[in-house]
C-alpha cells in the first residue's frame, strides 16, 4: 500500500464502525483512493522521502544561472548537491523561499561563493539534488520499541501506543516503516478483582501504569476502551468495538493492539536493527489534509455501499450552495486554499 494520509482507525472511529463488521478492507481501499485523490487535487505529495533527483542544466525553464526551480520535487532539507559531479558545499546554496519554507521549492547558488550550476560533458542530468523530499517532516514520540528488532524482522512490538493504526508511518532511529497490520499482545498485567458483566462495572481496579487514556485493550472475549485512569486504576467503555459484556475473573490476563506489522525500510530508508526501548516516532499530516483524508474515505465507503449509485446534489440556488459549503466539496476547497500547490508564472 502507499503512504494514507489517516487510519484505518481514523475512518472507524469517525462513523463508530467496529472491527467485528469485518470491513477492513473496504475502508483500506477507500483511504488509498482518498489519499491519491489528496495529492491530485493539490499537485504535491505530503509525506516525506529520501531520494536522489536529476535535473538538467541548463534547460529551458530557467530564468537565471544561479537557480535552480525543483518545480513537484519540493524539498525539505538537502543532504548533498552536486552539479557535474563536483559537490557544492552546503555553505555555498541557499534553499528558497526561506520566509516560510519547508517546502521548498528552489534552489539558488550563494552568489557571494565561488560555485556555480553547469559543466561537464551533458546537460543532461547534470545536477543531483540527495535529500528529503515532501513537504513538511512533523512527527511525535509515540511509543517505545518492547523488544529488540533485526533489519529482517516484520513485525515490532511496542508500548502503549493508542494513535498509531493502520496505515501510520513511523520512524526508528533512520528508518521508516508503514504499519499494515496490529494484533494484541499480552501486556503481562492480570485483574486484580473480579468483574460483572455490566457497564457499569467499568474500574480496572489496581492497574494504571503502563497504559494509555484511548488504548483498546483485550480480557477474554471482550474489548474495553480506556476513558481514564487513576491510582485507583483504569476507568473503561466496556463491550467496545462491538464485543459483548462478559464476567471476568480475578487473574484474567490484560491484551492491547501493541504488536505491528510493518513494512521495512520505506522512502528511500533501509531496514535496520533496532534495539528494545528506542523511540518509535510517528508522522503527522497537516491537520486539514488528515481531515479530508477520512472524509474522502467515508464518501468511497458511502458509494460502494450503494452500487455507485448515490448522487451528490450540487446545484446553483443558495441552498445548494450552503449545504454544499458545509460537506465534503466545501473542505476540498479549504484545503486546496491552504495546501494546495498554485500554478505560477516565472519570471526572467
Amino acid at each position: 500500500m502507499g503512504t494514507w494520509y489517516a487510519t484505518r482507525e481514523d475512518v472507524m472511529r469517525a462513523v463508530d464502525s467496529k472491527e467485528t463488521a469485518r470491513n477492513a478492507a473496504q475502508i483500506d481501499r477507500a483511504l488509498e483512493a482518498a489519499s491519491r485523490g489528496i495529492e491530485a487535487l493539490c499537485h504535491r505529495t505530503f509525506y516525506p522521502e529520501i531520494a536522489t533527483r536529476y535535473f538538467d542544466w541548463p534547460n529551458p525553464q530557467r530564468a537565471v544561472p544561479w537557480r535552480l526551480w525543483l518545480d513537484q520535487n519540493e524539498l525539505i532539507s538537502v543532504t548533498t548537491l552536486s552539479s557535474a559531479g563536483a559537490t557544492i558545499p552546503s555553505t555555498d546554496y541557499l534553499l528558497e523561499p526561506n520566509a516560510y519554507g519547508p517546502p521548498y521549492n528552489q534552489i539558488q547558488i550563494n552568489l557571494g561563493s565561488s560555485s556555480a550550476f553547469g559543466g561537464g560533458s551533458t546537460h543532461q542530468r547534470n545536477i543531483a539534488v540527495t535529500g528529503l523530499y515532501g513537504y513538511r517532516d512533523d512527527e511525535y514520540p509515540a511509543a517505545s520499541l518492547d523488544g529488540d528488532v533485526t533489519s529482517g524482522t516484520t513485525s515490532i512490538d511496542v508500548t502503549a501506543a493508542p494513535l498509531i493504526g493502520v496505515g501510520s508511518l513511523l520512524r526508528v532511529a533512520g528508518e521508516r516503516m508503514t504499519v499494515t497490520g496490529r494484533s494484541m499482545r499480552s501486556t503481562f498485567v492480570t485483574t486484580t478483582a473480579a468483574m460483572a458483566p455490566k457497564a457499569s462495572d467499568d474500574l480496572i481496579a489496581g492497574v494504571s501504569v503502563g497504559f494509555s487514556v484511548g488504548e483498546t485493550i483485550l480480557i477474554e472475549g471482550e474489548r474495553m476502551l480506556i476513558v481514564d485512569q487513576s491510582p485507583a486504576g483504569l476507568v473503561v467503555k466496556r463491550g467496545w468495538d462491538g464485543s459483548t459484556l462478559a464476567a471476568h475473573t480475578l487473574g484474567a490476563t490484560i491484551y492491547a493492539p501493541r504488536t505491528l506489522t510493518v513494512a521495512r525500510g520505506v522512502l528511500g530508508t533501509a531496514a535496520a536493527s533496532h534495539s528494545t526501548t528506542s523511540t518509535v516516532y510517528e508522522w503527522t499530516p497537516p491537520g486539514p489534509i488528515r481531515q479530508l483524508a477520512v472524509a474522502e474515505a467515508l464518501t468511497f465507503l458511502g458509494l460502494e455501499q450503494s452500487g455507485y449509485a448515490r448522487t451528490q446534489r450540487i446545484g446553483d440556488g443558495a441552498e445548494d450552495k450552503a449545504r454544499d459549503q458545509r460537506g465534503i466539496q466545501g473542505l476540498r476547497d479549504q484545503v486546496y486554499a491552504s495546501h494546495g500547490r498554485k500554478a505560477r508564472i516565472r519570471g526572467v
